[in-house]
């Protein structure tokens, strides 16, 4: 029996060695971002060497679809709607994959990025954009596959894959101007009621200046447009600030404003809530 045991614990205690051991990945994880204008790009790849080895038109064949690189999909990901020689990819991410060939490469934005090297059944619907691109000969040589984002302009940039000798840049305009100027014309047209019901609230919650908090909520309430409800919760928020300053009678009429609307938006959470308040603050 102790020989039953100890050889157990022998076979678990290797086990455990065996288990912690850790080795290099043939083709290392990497991971890049990088802002383009106003525009996220992330980009996430596993990076083969060549080892003495030739790399295009023998490991990689020319004219066949390429992984672009190892492992799981080469991905890349944008925060916004880019350009590629004049169609549009819209935002999101993309698996990356290629049909290298001497003259000429195809690159292409896949949809569908669970794919563990290229898609056992390619579907023509998961291509978000096809473009092509001329590989330059480079004059020195790259020996571990490099995704770059390289040439930054506030407009653009280029996602360049290089590998042995060659390189194939793929140049992508991002909307910078249209991002700024919706910007600017967001921050000078001033807050928005959902920011002065934001503040209204603050000062409600933290126990802060009810008079301010009364100001805010009254702002927001103010900047519904015309012929639209003015949302309950504004209405709840209003009534609880004015109970808080002793203006109970004011804070019945608020709250049955927001119980009306809750009850036409059907949301029996603030109908509860409203009618709660109303016969305690009509209480004498």
């Amino acid at each position: 029996m102790k020989k039953i045991v100890f050889m157990l614990a022998m076979i678990i205690a290797n086990y455990a060695i065996y288990a912690q051991i850790k080795t290099p990945a043939p083709s290392p994880k990497s991971t890049l971002t990088q802002v383009v204008g106003l525009t996220d790009v992330t980009v996430e790849y596993s990076r083969p060497s060549s080892k003495g080895r030739v790399v295009f038109g023998d490991l990689v064949p020319f004219g066949k679809l390429w992984r672009t690189g190892a492992n799981q999909n080469s991905m890349v990901t944008f925060s916004e709607d880019v350009v590629i020689k004049g169609a549009t990819l819209k935002k999101g991410k993309y698996a990356i994959f290629t049909k290298p060939k001497a003259d000429v490469w195809e690159v292409i934005f896949y949809s569908n990025t669970d794919n563990w090297g290229t898609p056992e059944n390619w579907d023509e619907k998961n291509v978000a954009l096809s473009t092509t691109a001329t590989p330059v000969v480079l004059g020195n040589n790259v020996e571990t596959f490099t995704i770059a984002i390289n040439n930054l302009t506030n407009d653009s940039a280029t996602l360049d894959l290089s590998w042995e000798k060659t390189m194939v840049s793929v140049k992508f305009e991002v909307p910078t101007q249209k991002a700024a100027m919706a910007s600017i014309s967001k921050t000078l047209a001033g807050p928005t009621a959902g920011d002065y019901f934001s503040s209204a609230q603050y000062f409600y919650q933290s126990e802060g200046d009810m008079n301010k908090a009364l100001e805010y909520v009254n702002k927001a309430v103010n900047m519904t447009k015309a012929g639209e409800d003015v949302p309950f919760w504004y209405l709840r928020l209003k009534s609880l600030i004015q109970a808080k300053l002793g203006d109970k009678k004011g804070a019945i009429e608020t709250a049955k404003l927001s119980l009306a609307n809750a009850q036409k938006a059907k949301n029996e959470d603030y109908v509860k809530m409203n009618n709660d308040s109303i016969k305690e603050w009509s209480k004498k």
